[in-house]
């Protein structure tokens, strides 16, 4: 009888280590330009989780940035976030977190986001300058293997706000760069990255400049895009 009751229990612990569901936080404070697409970018991410077994939260309380609260997040997105957001004692429990092997995503001006938290520039992996008018533009997809970008034509022609960056973190893996003789207004010249993925201090981290529209999280090809680079965060890239 007790092997009979060991057995079950360890059937049943690993039962439910196959089934627990993993969960994201997207956090989508602002202190300078809100973009309107967060209303849509929340439920579409949300919605993504329910299709792919992982769970979102969502938040624009910066009093959340605890180690024991993020420590249920297998990653953190920072959604079109702008400005100051975190203060230094939010930001040393993020640091943690990711130092514990958390993850990181970071979509559109994630990139316009604490200017002056070095740590957090190496984090997202650049920061924004300035961006021309919204119009279609060439899309160069460089690495057609990670789970973020498989799905992808080499050459994906679409609209959206293209960023141009004032700094760019060295030693990231881009995925994605932009084709600045297809639209009017690049300053990064041949080397323009738009989405890259690095290990970062212990956690993963994920970029994507795409999702400015409202129209982006309609978007079959960037939705997929997205779901991979949160795949890669929560640390699902090679499963």
């Amino acid at each position: 009888m007790k092997r009979i009751s060991l057995t079950y229990m360890l059937l049943c612990i690993v039962t439910l280590s196959i089934t627990a569901k993993q969960k994201v936080l997207i956090f989508s404070k602002t202190a300078g330009f809100h973009h309107n697409s967060i209303a849509v970018g929340i439920p579409a991410i949300i919605k993504l989780g329910q299709q792919n077994n992982f769970d979102a939260d969502t938040t624009t309380d910066a009093a959340k940035f605890t180690f024991d609260n993020l420590k249920q997040y297998a990653a953190v997105i920072f959604l079109s976030t702008t400005g100051d957001v975190l203060n230094d004692k939010q930001q040393a429990e993020f640091e943690k977190y990711i130092r514990n092997g958390g993850g990181f995503v970071g979509v559109h001006s994630a990139t316009d986001t604490e200017y002056d938290w070095p740590w957090y520039g190496n984090l997202v992996g650049a920061y924004f300058k300035i961006h021309p008018a919204q119009q279609f533009a060439v899309l160069h997809v460089v690495d057609r293997n990670f789970i973020a970008t498989k799905h992808l034509p080499a050459e994906w022609r679409r609209f959206d706000e293209w960023y141009n960056f004032k700094w760019i973190a060295p030693n990231l893996h881009v995925l994605i760069t932009i084709d600045e003789k297809s639209y009017k207004g690049g300053l990064n010249g041949d080397n323009h990255p738009m989405s890259w993925y690095h290990d970062y201090d212990g956690g993963r981290a994920f970029y994507t400049e795409l999702g400015h529209t409202d129209d982006s999280y309609a978007d079959p090809l960037y939705l997929k895009h997205l779901l991979g680079g949160i795949e890669y965060a929560m640390g699902n890239a090679g499963k």
